[in-house]
């Protein structure tokens, strides 16, 4: 069965995400250990004994998803199963770079402690920006209900679905789209609770800082199927990689495209490693026939069939 891996962004995160993973694989364990050397975080205790408010900051919650994503991966090959593409949303880019080959665990968790501090970082310089979920409206819609106010400080960031997208922008910015949005057809504008507007232009510190971050750090070209928020289609080069690495801080995730790509390329299904069933939702919209299936927990692995 050809199988793609997809991994969920940030906002899946959940104090004990992973619990089960790490009581049962020794493999796991471990991964905690090198991933807390490598992060300079103390991953074990801000998962399972954290506060979810600690667990929100983004600095703590990009280097904790993707351990846990990492987890449920390797959970998933020990019980057989073999991937052929990988794409990640968001943050979960980076456990995707890792199940292709392009990154090993420790270079891919050094790299998203630094992503973390430094959007962490371009949030609290901005003066005030975050991101909204825009309900009802396509993505013309929304550009055209922008457009048509004047509003040039607020941008599409994650084209999800026909029916759903985040967009991104200064706070004054979101707060003078709300009804321009409305009136054009959103059901609903829904303030995010994340520390910056990711995704747009306004990431541009932590995206002149990852670039330079990333010089360091070799890329090596995907041993299987590598699909890219940023162009929404399958990328085979690493060098390519790398320079989309730090482009995706201030680029869209053009989900939408991305999905349709997995899609044309064949795979039988698709498995979501990590917390809750995001991908799997907006997965169909795209199909009835190919199914995306929760594979974060040991229960959710067990009904899988492989």
């Amino acid at each position: 069965m050809k199988t793609c891996i997809v991994f969920p962004g940030q906002g899946a995160q959940s104090i004990g995400m992973g619990k089960d993973l790490y009581d049962s694989s020794p493999r796991v364990r471990q991964l905690f250990e090198e991933a807390s050397d490598a992060s300079g975080i103390g991953l074990k205790a801000l998962i399972f004994d954290g506060t979810e408010d600690e667990l929100k900051q983004t600095r703590n919650t990009q280097v904790a998803l993707a351990l846990v994503e990492c987890a449920a991966s390797a959970c998933l090959r020990d019980r057989g199963f073999a991937f052929d593409g990988a794409a990640g949303f968001s943050l979960g880019e980076y456990p995707a770079l890792v199940e292709t080959g392009v990154l090993d665990f420790g270079s891919m968790m050094r790299l998203v402690a630094e992503r973390g501090r430094l959007m962490d970082e371009a949030g609290k310089r901005s003066g005030g920006s975050s991101m909204a979920a825009v309900m009802g409206l396509s993505p013309e819609g929304i550009e055209a209900a922008l457009t048509g106010a004047g509003i040039n400080d607020v941008w599409i960031a994650n084209y999800n679905s026909a029916a759903q997208s985040v967009v991104s922008g200064t706070e004054a910015g979101l707060t003078a789209a709300e009804e321009p949005l409305k009136a054009a057809g959103a059901r609903r504008v829904i303030r995010l609770k994340v520390s910056g507007a990711f995704h747009s232009p306004i990431m541009r510190y932590a995206y002149d800082g990852f670039r330079e971050y990333l010089s360091g750090t070799a890329f090596a070209d995907p041993r299987i199927a590598f699909f890219s928020n940023v162009t929404g289609k399958a990328e085979a080069s690493g060098a390519e990689l790398k320079r989309l690495a730090a482009e995706q801080i201030i680029s869209p995730v053009r989900w939408i495209a991305e999905q349709e790509a997995i899609l044309g390329a064949g795979f039988s299904q698709l498995l979501e490693a990590g917390p809750g069933t995001v991908l799997a939702g907006l997965w169909k919209s795209v199909s009835a026939d190919v199914p995306c299936r929760a594979a974060g927990t040991l229960e959710q692995m067990s009904a899988i069939p492989n």
